[in-house]
């Protein structure tokens, strides 16, 4: 069964990879959590427009923003920060390495809010770390299936169990192509027309093939027979051969899935005794490359079909 998981991530692994200076908050950073990728850079806010404010988002304070609070008395400037800080954000980020005023400090701790600062400059620490709250809390989804790398396409084959997933994948391996996942296929959306696929850690690089067992592909064929990540570009649902169902013989139409609420081409292979599947994988990958390219066999053939009418 697929399952959706929503993510969060704790504040310490923001920090520790975006190397971040903790001014305030050390003991706390792993009770808090970002559910959002927004940012907010609280100008407005600081000025006291608090109308469509994102108390759930992280908070930026860049040069504009420090420099109006310099402008303030210290008694302003504690009263603007207390009711800053009294929306209980995850936290305050300074960039430029920038000074955190002495108010500022004294707010966070009355409010226990972290506070936190970096040297890059603010609109390229807002990309870097717009970026990295994306890919951590972007939706997902889990899949029964294999993700395989076929000349730069990612291909996910689905399909009941015994349906030959994990020996097609194998025999791609073995062919010069590259696993990403077998068995359980972790799917993210990044962006509005990109799904990336990857496996579970616990049973990355393995293949399970029934009659042997664990094969450990990394190790067996070598590192350049895995991917950690790879886009999915086409779906193939592997199906048994029903003699009573019509086969599409020409492609002309094509079927999509829809994954993440994104619309995923898909073709339905049926599988029976004598197929070479590894090799029509290989084709359907090239064929999809081709489409993507603006060229479509099936529709080229059906034109030079109608000019002969």
């Amino acid at each position: 069964m697929n399952k959706l998981i929503m993510y969060s991530v704790r504040l310490n692994l923001v920090a520790q990879e975006l190397e971040l200076e903790v001014i305030y908050g050390t003991r706390i950073l792993e009770d808090i959590s970002v559910i959002v990728p927004e940012l907010n850079r609280p100008g407005l806010a600081l000025k006291g427009f608090y109308d469509y404010f994102g108390e759930d988002r992280v908070q930026i304070i860049g040069k504009a923003e420090s420099a109006f609070l310099e402008s303030l008395s210290s008694k302003e400037r504690r009263e603007c920060l207390d009711k800053f800080y009294q929306c209980r954000f995850p936290c305050v980020i300074i960039t430029r390495d920038l000074p955190a005023f002495k108010e500022m400090l004294d707010v966070a701790k009355k409010y226990g809010v972290p506070v936190l600062r970096t040297k890059e400059v603010t609109s390229r620490f807002i990309s870097n770390l717009n970026n990295y709250l994306n890919l951590q809390l972007a939706p997902r989804i889990t899949i029964h299936g294999d993700l395989v790398d076929v000349y730069g396409e990612g291909i996910l084959m689905t399909g009941e169990s015994g349906s030959g997933k994990s020996e097609t994948a194998l025999e791609l391996v073995k062919r010069g192509h590259r696993l990403v996942a077998d068995d359980a296929v972790e799917i993210k959306m990044v962006s509005d027309k990109t799904l990336i696929g990857y496996a579970p850690e616990m049973i990355r690089h393995l293949i399970e093939i029934r009659g042997i067992g664990i094969i450990d592909v990394k190790n067996l064929f070598g590192i350049a027979a895995i991917m950690s990540v790879d886009r999915i570009d086409l779906v193939i649902n592997l199906e048994k051969w029903d003699n009573n169902k019509e086969y599409d013989r020409l492609g002309i139409d094509e079927e999509f899935t829809i994954i993440l609420g994104m619309k995923i081409p898909i073709l339905n292979i049926p599988v029976a005794p004598g197929r070479n599947l590894a090799i029509i994988i290989e084709a359907a990958a090239i064929n999809n490359r081709q489409k993507k390219l603006g060229y479509n066999t099936a529709r080229e053939l059906n034109e030079r079909l109608k000019s002969m009418d």
